[in-house]
């Protein structure tokens, strides 16, 4: 539609086919597609439809990509519940508890577990103080506990020990229900179940569909994977908002994919700069002297690992 904020206000407010007016006991129902017009009955909307299709394709088609390249204020793994810095993108610097599913950096586990040995207390968790479960039964009674309070993290981890047990079923059973709680890493994996075809049925348009809700919900590797995407079907200018997006939160394929883009003249000096700027940003707010502990810790055990073996 044309015309001023004010002139569509106006046309909000009747029907867009036959002109009737909101009033009491007239509700107007707006088009879920496109959200600009709006009509007094559904056979209104059935006549209109002619004429509004392509204009309400292009509108609800910018709506999506308003949604879709806004950028996220963080990552879908969000902040460390205790010192409340970013968690890092790598899955080996996070533990998540299977008590209360919560996702904890390893610096504060590495904390938890000195505090513990030096004051000769029981293993708990760092969280909720909940003992640790002794052994892998009570880990996944643990687990079972926050699936059937529909904690959507616990799902998707009950999700990958049924994928790694060959129960693909299962797994995606799991990742199916925590999609449907919103969480973006459950769409991120069910993306994979489409591309991989494994105990589904290979599905292009299921898998970007997925692809871009576990981007919206701020999923770094989700939007690489639509930059690459965009890119095979000759979209870079649409691959390179997504690449964008995605180094601002610290995706390093990302920022590789930008720094080609910058060389082939696809990137204004500008944007690859800010890139720049905001992925170095981003990787500094994964860092703490805790954290650090801990990978030095880590590391020289590991060194003694390999010592042993010698």
């Amino acid at each position: 539609m044309s015309g001023s904020s004010e002139e569509s206000d106006e046309i909000m407010m009747c029907c867009a086919l036959c002109g009737t007016a909101e009033v009491d006991d007239i509700k107007l129902k707006t088009c879920t597609a496109c959200k600009s017009v709006r009509y007094c009955s559904i056979k209104c909307q059935k006549e209109h439809r002619s004429q509004h299709k392509r204009a309400c394709k292009k509108r609800a088609a910018e709506l999506h990509d308003e949604i879709l390249f806004k950028q996220p204020e963080s990552s879908h793994k969000g902040d460390c519940p205790i010192c409340c810095l970013p968690i890092s993108l790598e899955k080996a610097k996070s533990t998540m508890m299977s008590c209360c599913s919560k996702v904890i950096c390893n610096g504060c586990y590495h904390s938890n577990d000195v505090r513990i040995v030096q004051e000769k207390l029981k293993p708990t968790c760092p969280f909720c103080r909940h003992l640790d479960p002794k052994t892998k039964d009570e880990e996944i009674k643990n687990i079972m506990k926050r699936v059937n309070a529909n904690d959507p993290v616990a799902m998707v981890q009950m999700s990958f020990r049924r994928y790694r047990s060959g129960d693909y079923d299962s797994a995606f059973k799991y990742v199916n229900k925590a999609a449907e709680l919103g969480d973006a890493g459950a769409h991120y994996q069910l993306a994979c179940f489409y591309h991989e075809g494994q105990h589904v049925e290979k599905d292009a348009k299921k898998k970007v569909y997925h692809l871009e809700q576990a981007a919206i919900g701020g999923h770094p590797n989700a939007r690489y994977n639509l930059g690459i995407e965009e890119k095979t079907n000759g979209r870079m200018d649409r691959a390179m908002k997504h690449w964008i997006i995605a180094a601002n939160l610290g995706c390093d394929d990302s920022l590789d994919a930008l720094k080609d883009g910058f060389r082939r003249g696809l990137v204004s000096k500008d944007d690859f700069a800010a890139a720049l700027r905001a992925h170095q940003a981003a990787v500094d707010a994964i860092k703490s002297p805790q954290r650090e502990a801990a990978e030095a810790y880590q590391k020289k055990r590991e060194d003694r690992g390999l010592q042993d073996r010698r």
